[in-house]
This record gives C-alpha cells, sequence and structure tokens, in this order.
C-alpha cells in the first residue's frame, strides 16, 4: 500500500480523498498498488470527517515521514504552498497540485528539483480541470510542434457569457447568479479579469516551448466590459462571445494573450457553453485537435489529481521527463499581434470610414444612436493608433 497526504482538505483536497475511496479498486489495478491517505494537512479539524483522525497542523509530520510517498497539494496560491511542496520535494516526496498559482510562477523550479531527486511533480490539474491537456502535451503530442493552443480555460467566465447571450443580461446580474451559484468566488477578480486564464495559457506555452514565461507578460483583458448590447451585435452577427487564452507561434516567437472574442460558428470553440471549458491544439503534423471537459468542480478537477497520484504510483522509483526549464521565453511584442477588431461607436459611418477606411458595418435593430462596425486585419498597434482618432467608442471586442 502507497502511503500519501493531501495539503489542504478544502473542495478539491476531499474530492481527492472521495475519489480515492469511490473507485478504490480500479486505481489500485491501475497504480499496481493500493493508494491510501495517511495524513490530511490543514489548519482546522474536521470532527466527524473520514479523515478526522489523519489531520496534522504542521507540514514538517509529513516531510519527515518516511512511509509517505506521494503528497497532494491543493491549497492554492503560491505562499505556503510553495515552501511545503518545495520541502516534500527535497525529502524525496512525489508531488502532485492542482494549483496554477503555483505552477505558473515555480513550475521550472519545482521540476528541477523534481529531476535532482529522480522524483515526479505532476500538475495534470492546474489547467483545464479534469481535460488531461497536460498528459498530452507531455507524451501523446511529442511528435508535433506545436504551432498554437487557444482554449476557453475558466469556466466561470464562459457561464457567464452563455448566460448573457441566451438572456440578455448585463455583466453585473450574471455575476451575481455565479456567486449564488458557487461558481464564482466572493472576490471574482482572477476570474473576471482574465488573471486565471492567463496563468493557464502561460503554463501550457512553458510546456510547449519547454522555457519559463512570465505571465505578468502576458497581455490579459478580462470580461467585465462586455455588455447586454455587446451579446445583441453578436446575435446578430450569428456569433458568440468567449473569453479565449492563446498562444500562437508567430516568425518572431511565441504570441500570447488573454481576451473576449466573437467567434463565428465554424471555430471550433463556438459551441463550448456554460461552465465547460476546451483547448484547442494545431500541431505541424497533427493539424488540429480539440479536449473538450469538465473544466472546474470538486469531481473532475479531483480525478485529475488522482490521475497524477496512479501515474507517480507507476512510476515511483523514476522520474517522468517534463521538458520546462528556467530559461525564460521571450513572448512576441503584444503591439505586433494581428486581429480584427468589433467596435461600437456613437460615430457616424463617414467618420469612421475616414479613420479606418473599409469596414464592415453591423445593424443591430433594437440598438439605436451607435453603429458597430468589423474592421480589416490590423496590428494591435496600428488599432491603437486609429482608435485614438474616433470620436465615442463604445466598446471593443476582437473578432476571430
Amino acid at each position: 500500500m502507497i502511503q500519501a497526504a493531501v495539503m489542504g482538505y478544502g473542495t478539491i483536497g476531499s474530492g481527492v480523498v472521495e475519489v480515492l475511496h469511490t473507485n478504490q479498486e480500479s486505481i489500485a489495478k491501475r497504480a499496481g498498488e493500493g493508494i491510501e491517505i495517511k495524513y490530511v494537512l490543514d489548519v482546522r479539524d474536521f470532527p466527524g470527517d473520514v479523515v478526522e483522525d489523519k489531520v496534522v497542523h504542521d507540514y514538517q509530520t509529513i516531510a519527515n515521514d518516511p512511509e509517505v510517498k506521494i503528497v497532494v497539494e491543493t491549497m492554492g496560491g503560491v505562499e505556503p504552498a510553495y515552501t511545503f511542496v518545495k520541502a516534500m520535494l527535497e525529502a524525496g516526496k512525489h508531488v502532485t497540485t492542482s494549483n496554477k498559482a503555483l505552477v505558473a510562477e515555480k513550475g521550472a523550479e519545482l521540476i528541477a528539483i523534481a529531476k535532482e531527486k529522480n522524483i515526479n511533480f505532476l500538475f495534470e490539474a492546474s489547467v483545464g480541470g479534469g481535460i488531461p491537456i497536460i498528459r498530452s502535451l507531455n507524451s501523446c503530442l511529442t511528435a508535433d510542434e506545436i504551432e498554437e493552443i487557444t482554449g476557453i480555460l475558466n469556466g466561470t467566465t464562459n457561464y457567464m457569457m452563455t448566460k448573457m447571450a441566451d438572456e440578455g443580461s448585463e455583466f453585473e446580474d450574471v455575476l451575481k447568479d455565479a456567486q449564488n451559484k458557487g461558481y464564482a468566488e466572493k472576490d471574482p477578480t482572477a476570474d473576471v479579469e482574465g488573471y486565471d486564464a492567463c496563468r493557464k495559457i502561460a503554463i501550457l506555452t512553458s510546456l510547449v516551448c519547454g522555457q519559463q514565461v512570465n505571465f505578468n507578460e502576458i497581455h490579459t483583458e478580462g470580461i467585465t466590459k462586455v455588455s447586454a448590447a455587446d451579446m445583441k451585435y453578436a446575435k446578430q452577427m450569428g456569433r458568440a462571445i468567449k473569453l479565449l487564452a492563446s498562444s500562437k507561434r508567430t516568425d518572431s516567437g511565441y504570441a500570447a494573450m488573454v481576451a473576449p472574442y466573437l467567434l463565428s460558428p465554424k471555430h471550433p470553440l463556438y459551441h463550448v457553453n456554460d461552465v465547460f471549458n476546451a483547448v484547442f491544439v494545431h500541431g505541424n503534423v497533427l493539424g488540429d485537435a480539440m479536449f473538450y471537459g469538465s473544466g472546474a468542480g470538486k469531481l473532475p478537477t479531483a480525478s485529475a489529481v488522482v490521475a497524477d497520484m496512479v501515474d507517480i504510483a507507476k512510476h515511483i522509483n523514476r522520474n517522468i521527463w517534463v521538458e520546462w526549464s528556467s530559461k525564460k521565453l521571450e513572448l512576441s511584442e503584444f503591439l505586433q499581434i494581428q486581429n480584427m477588431f468589433f467596435v461600437r461607436t456613437s460615430a457616424d459611418k463617414e467618420e469612421v470610414k475616414k479613420v479606418f477606411g473599409e469596414v464592415e458595418f453591423v445593424e443591430a435593430p433594437q440598438i439605436t444612436g451607435e453603429i458597430g462596425f468589423i474592421t480589416g486585419v490590423l496590428t494591435e498597434e496600428a488599432f491603437a493608433e486609429k482608435k485614438e482618432k474616433l470620436y465615442g467608442i463604445l466598446s471593443v471586442i476582437r473578432v476571430s
């Protein structure tokens, strides 16, 4: 029996315990032997819970116990998670985590420690919840050079965009609904401002390139400026608004960004609705591939964590190679990224043509006092310059 510990007994941590119990027999068969939780680290006690007698409050208890071979980190945040995880790795224990903040900021360093110790630091659940995108990049798609990864990587924002489109609601109303349903936190900033998706695309780009991506350098926009009026125009165009996190290889390197986009029905992510996540991958040999599923939630995310535990159990004496060095990846200049743009403005058509030249005007009969139009392909820099010359701009959303 392999002894394991869980650090952080919240939604995901308790889910890990539940998955290990529910699928105990099949997990043991796949891992080669059973996996048993010996400790649960948390600041709280859990009287009456199945882990009541396993709870400890000092992470050193786990680090100093030679029987514990696998440690699960589901605490969230960079600290104290980083300190605890590093201590576990240095003590020769394998670690798996669902913590995207930790992986995005400290991934290269923790992978390096694991390699040095001939153990493993795995993080499948840090991106896409239950979608096996990281394992696929590390093992199934290694024959390809990945030229693009574009994903809907945040279930909360996707739920909100879907509800705004279906009901014509304003952002503030769907945010309250998402919070009431438990999809959005009391402080939803990380989700609605795009920071969560930013960290996830940074992780995926780091894996594809084998170098450390600084997520702070990725241009990031959230959904807070998307309105019911934008949704009406989207419907008129037969399009859907989605928050996309993308990374594309260009002549000058990888260009990454997070922003709302208007998608046509032909786009592979157009039909991804509600709390679901999806990742589109284009390889130079494979071509196009899609990964779709539950991107968040207790059991889908816990399932991905336990899958890592099984993988570790099968490689208990061997490091699973992950190509991700501490060398910093220089991203392409954001201002040179090319896009089409949908613009709403109170300016008239002649003024629009004077600034942007030939554009495609969009009529939304139920909206008065403004016009909408789609530009041709422009660099971000060129669009910003033209935007300054047009008065009355109400909204801007990129078009894919």
